[in-house]
C-alpha cells in the first residue's frame, strides 16, 4: 500500500516540476525575445535583402513524447531551386556564415518554445530521421 502512494507522491512532484520548468521556460523565453527582437528584425531584413527565399528555415524534430514539430531558424542557405540537391551541397550566404559563427541562427527557436514545442533547458529537437 505504501508503494503506491510513494508512486503517487512521485508524479506530483514530477507535475509540479514540469510546471514550473515550462514557467521558467515562458519568461525566460519572453524577457529573451522583448531584448532581441529589435536584433531578430534587423537579421530578417539582412536576410530578405540579400536574396529571394523565405527568412525562416523550418526543420521537423520530435520532442519529449514523440510528438512532431517544426523547429525554426533564420536562413543561412542559398535557396536552390530544385529541391534534390542535398543540403550538404549547398552554399551558405554572406549573412548565413555570420548568423551560423554568432549562433544567432537560433534565435527564432525562442518562438518554439514559447509555444511549448522545446524548452530551454533541453533545446535540441531530435530529427526524424535518426530515430528511424
Amino acid at each position: 500500500m505504501r508503494s503506491v502512494r510513494r508512486c503517487q507522491f512521485f508524479g506530483r512532484a514530477s507535475a509540479a516540476r514540469d510546471q514550473m520548468r515550462r514557467l521558467a521556460d515562458l519568461t525566460i523565453a519572453g524577457v529573451l525575445l522583448m531584448v532581441f527582437l529589435p536584433l531578430m528584425v534587423l537579421v530578417a531584413l539582412t536576410i530578405r535583402c540579400e536574396g529571394p527565399g523565405p527568412i525562416f528555415e523550418r526543420q521537423a524534430c520530435i520532442r519529449r513524447g514523440g510528438r512532431r514539430f517544426q523547429m525554426l531558424k533564420f536562413r543561412t542557405l542559398v535557396p536552390e531551386p530544385e529541391p534534390t540537391v542535398p543540403i550538404w551541397a549547398r552554399k551558405t550566404t554572406q549573412i548565413g556564415e555570420f548568423l551560423r559563427y554568432s549562433r544567432l541562427e537560433s534565435l527564432p527557436q525562442l518562438f518554439n518554445v514559447l509555444r511549448g514545442e522545446m524548452s530551454l533547458v533541453d533545446p535540441e529537437g531530435s530529427s526524424p530521421s535518426f530515430l528511424e
